[in-house]
């Protein structure tokens, strides 16, 4: 029997520096909130098996109607999240406890990273399944610098950088048992899946992506996904009529 692969969407956040109203993981781009489009790909995955959406309390009952736009039928749970992002995955995980297995592997894709990379997230949960961790990293193309106190320092191997990107990953065992005997303190701490590894001693592989990396933070980033969602991250999906 096969380890299960359980995607954890991770959208629990109000979006503050985004500066608007609505919080941009439910943005619409072509109609539809930008977290349709990464649902919808990762359910069209046969690789994955199950997936838990945290999402901003004030937008649960909209989460629940929003996703009947798109065949969303691997979706286990909607979780009510907004507790800040370590909460939110001990909570969503403590839930998840009640039907994973230990070897069982754990992929958080935070939807403010507006893609899905079905190569790069196939060869995560390889190493996830050979190594315990690994994570998707952009690669770095431009030259990339070293500095303090606003001076170069040194030049940087672009081969040896990444940016951290979505998905994330972890043998469901080894990643509860981090959460369950860490504090929020702690965890808060460790602000990535790369940091909670180097913190515990988790072998995680890399796996490089040429996908471009692109994190909506401010108004501008929306700018280029709306330019690059129908014809680079999402080109092979349909447009959906507008809810």
């Amino acid at each position: 029997m096969k380890n299960k692969r359980i995607v954890l969407l991770m959208m629990g956040g109000k979006g503050e520096r985004f500066g608007q109203q609505l919080p941009k993981q439910f943005y619409s781009i072509n109609g539809m909130p930008l977290y349709l489009y990464i649902l919808q790909k990762y359910n069209q995955m046969e690789e994955i098996d199950s997936i838990v959406i945290v999402t901003n309390p004030n937008y649960y009952n909209e989460t629940i109607e929003w996703n009947k736009l798109v065949d969303s039928d691997k979706v286990s749970y909607v979780l009510k999240g907004g507790n800040g992002r370590s909460k939110d995955i001990k909570d969503a995980l403590d839930v998840i406890s009640t039907f994973a297995d230990f070897e069982d592997v754990i992929l958080i894709h935070d939807a403010t990273h507006p893609y899905v990379d079905t190569k790069g997230t196939n060869e995560v949960i390889e190493a996830i399944e050979k190594y315990g961790g690994a994570t998707l990293g952009g690669k770095q193309y431009d030259t990339v610098y070293y500095t303090e106190n606003g001076m170069l320092k040194e030049v940087i191997s672009r081969d040896n950088v990444v940016s951290g990107a979505s998905p994330e990953g972890f043998k469901f065992g080894i990643i509860y048992d981090v959460y369950k005997n860490s504090t929020l303190e702690e965890l808060n701490k460790m602000t990535s899946a790369g940091a909670i590894a180097l913190a515990n001693g988790i072998e995680m592989a890399i796996i490089p992506s040429n996908i471009l990396n692109l994190k909506i933070t401010h108004p501008d980033d929306m700018l280029i996904l709306e330019n690059l969602a129908s014809n680079y991250y999402f080109n092979e999906q349909k447009k959906m009529k507008k809810h």
